[in-house]
């Protein structure tokens, strides 16, 4: 009798979960009803209806008790804006198509981001945070086109179909998937056939003390600016046994890689994130043609107000030069200068002896019998960069462009990467690097063909992990962007009534908040550069502010759009460059996010307090910049500790 109980109760579940899975669509002949998907109050949807077999009709719309639209076209696609709870009725001749939907408070939209980040820092497990994140938003939008109950099994089933596969259907995330994969199994190959020994070698010979280790790896962070993902992985990948030797936290070493990626990739004249920016820019100038500047001219001028990038690079430099730490990072150096290390990201955030390797380490050595040779790892990484830059040229390419003799050789480099396809030159790259550390491996007969070639293959495995947090970060976003959660945020932190000089403050707080709670740097400036913009050259010329001026306000507001969308970036344990340096670096995830965390917001408030805010009413950028150096010197040196090597 139970087990018969059981099976129907089974049965019915399964049926519901079917049922949850059909398109949102509703048949009653010869109609046709495509009702929204979800639903946020206040915010536009579109409700579609067609009529079929020539049946062509008066149809009528009805929100409750209110007609709101009436037509007999064939096919209806009108919007639809509601505010609270209520039944939408359509309604032809004696047919009555009725679905009750709740409308979602904008507010709800910070529910996903903030559960998964709130989660990660708590349960310090990154998988199920982001996991807890994504199903908390399925089931905000389930909810707001279909009952409590229902929503749950709707949104238990969405996550695969409607979340996950857009997730990985689109091409520039199928590109980074590739590239890291890529990436791993060349850096799996030369670390197996003695190459990235003979690196480390010749880096030990220079790199001699932990503090010499941490500047190279900043350095090496500044030279590659051309793009961010290459330079985590690259960097990352190639310090990693230097920093180890001497004994150097990797949370160290996921800081600097992390925090040399982004702020100098966004402030470089050259790179693949100039394209974006400049089209960003010019999206909100297109309507401003008082402003007398061009996109590019914009971007060029905000730079003396990109204090977050400049400090950022300024303060590590300060960290090295002064050999202090503080907060959570200290404590990780003076545990990795007393010998313990931490494991893996692939591991378990607790402490190892180094000489126990976490699983998978010893597929990074040196094969037995062989001895370590130093082009094995730089002629592919050359490669890399070589193809990379070749491919950035190749995909960007105008000739208008290059044969116009008024545009100055460093506009015309730009302007080429900008335009350029930067996935497209990152998979050139890869793929090069790593035929070319097969061929070098094959042809100096360092591995046979079947070691060569496992290698590789247990370099790919290496990224999975990696790879499955970057697609649940890309869900998660995704269904931030479908909650319209930057919208929230803009709309409140742009109601705030204050003069055009808090702007430049209050844009930089909103570009933080909207990466933090997004993940994405990127997605950020694309949301706010139309807004911001034009709201900013519309509030100085309503206070009568002087053209020069409005000018430096508008530049400065550009600059705090591309510099809080960094601080939100590193702090944000959902955001790509976050999780692939952690990756690159080989260290925990959480444990990157949790020691890096401090350090940013230091930054942050530092770029805050000496710059975004008094330059916003007139004060010079140079001096903010003076200010800015000695008042980070002074944080380190009263409550930084020293770490003895």
């Amino acid at each position: 009798m139970y087990p018969s109980r059981i099976m129907h109760t089974i049965k019915f579940l399964f049926f519901i979960f079917l049922f949850g899975q059909v398109p949102n669509l509703a048949f009653c002949q010869p109609l046709q009803i495509e009702w929204p998907e979800h639903v946020v109050s206040g915010r536009p949807c579109t409700l579609r209806i067609i009529q079929h077999d020539g049946a062509v009709g008066p149809i009528g719309v009805w929100v409750d008790d209110q007609m709101i639209f009436r037509d007999t076209t064939a096919e209806i696609s009108m919007p639809l804006t509601l505010n609270q709870s209520c039944n939408v009725t359509v309604v032809q001749d004696s047919a009555r198509i009725s679905r009750r939907f709740n409308p979602l408070h904008p507010a709800w939209s910070l529910l996903p981001p903030l559960l998964a980040i709130l989660f990660a820092l708590w349960f310090r497990e990154v998988y199920s945070s982001l996991l807890a994140g994504i199903l908390a938003g399925s089931y905000l939008l389930a909810y707001s086109s279909r009952g409590a109950i229902e929503a749950v099994w709707v949104a238990l089933g969405d996550f695969p179909t409607r979340h996950l596969i857009p997730a990985l259907g689109d091409s520039d995330h199928q590109s980074i998937i590739v590239f890291s994969m890529l990436i791993g199994g060349m850096v799996a190959l030369i670390s197996r056939n003695g190459g990235m020994q003979g690196v480390v070698e010749v880096l030990a010979r220079r790199a001699k003390t932990s503090q010499s280790a941490q500047f190279m790896t900043w350095l090496l962070g500044v030279l590659i600016f051309f793009d961010d993902y290459a330079n985590t992985l690259l960097v990352g990948n190639t310090m990693r046994p230097v920093t180890d030797r001497l004994k150097v936290s990797r949370e160290k070493l996921s800081y600097l890689v992390d925090a040399t990626a982004a702020p100098v990739a966004a402030i470089a004249f050259i790179s693949t994130w100039i394209g974006a920016e400049i089209s960003y820019i010019e999206g909100g100038l297109e309507k401003l043609p008082e402003v007398g500047l061009g996109a590019y001219q914009v971007f060029l001028y905000s730079l003396s107000y990109a204090f977050y990038p400049i400090f950022t690079l300024i303060f590590m430099l300060l960290l090295i030069g002064m050999k202090r730490d503080f907060g959570p990072m200290y404590v990780a150096e003076v545990r990795a200068r007393s010998g313990a290390t931490v494991q893996t990201a692939a591991s378990s955030d607790h402490l190892r002896q180094p000489d126990s390797e976490p699983a998978g380490d010893a597929d990074f050595i040196m094969a037995p019998g062989l001895t370590p040779s130093l082009w094995l790892a730089i002629l592919p990484v050359l490669v890399v960069v070589g193809l990379v830059m070749l491919g950035l040229a190749a995909t960007g390419y105008e000739a208008q462009i290059w044969n116009d003799p008024n545009i100055s050789l460093s506009q015309k480099l730009s302007v080429t990467i900008g335009q350029a396809n930067a996935y497209t030159a990152l998979l050139w790259g890869s793929f090069g690097g790593l035929l070319t550390a097969v061929f070098l491996t094959l042809f100096t007969r360092r591995l046979p063909v079947h070691d060569a070639v496992e290698s590789v293959l247990k370099g790919f495995k290496t990224m999975l992990g990696a790879v499955v947090i970057l697609i649940l970060a890309w869900v998660l976003a995704g269904l931030t962007e479908q909650l319209e959660t930057a919208h929230f945020l803009t709309q409140q932190l742009l109601s705030v009534n204050l003069g055009p000089g808090w702007l430049p403050t209050l844009t930089f707080i909103l570009a933080a908040l909207v990466a933090f709670s997004t993940g994405t740097s990127w997605g950020t400036m694309a949301i706010l550069f139309p807004l911001v913009i034009p709201a900013s050259w519309q509030l100085t010329e309503q206070a009568g502010i002087p053209h020069a001026d409005a000018v430096s306000i508008l530049c400065n507001v550009v600059s705090a759009v591309l510099a809080g969308s960094v601080l939100g970036d590193h702090c944000s344990p959902i955001s790509d460059t976050t999780i692939m340096s952690s990756l690159a670096s080989g260290c925990s995830h959480i444990e990157h996010v949790r020691t890096q965390l401090p350090y940013a917001l230091v930054v942050g408030g530092v770029s805050i307090g000496v710059g975004t805010l008094p330059t916003g009413f007139g004060f010079p950028p140079w001096m903010s910049f003076l200010a800015g150096v000695l008042m980070m010197a002074l944080i380190i040196q009263r409550w930084g500790k020293k770490v003895v090597d």
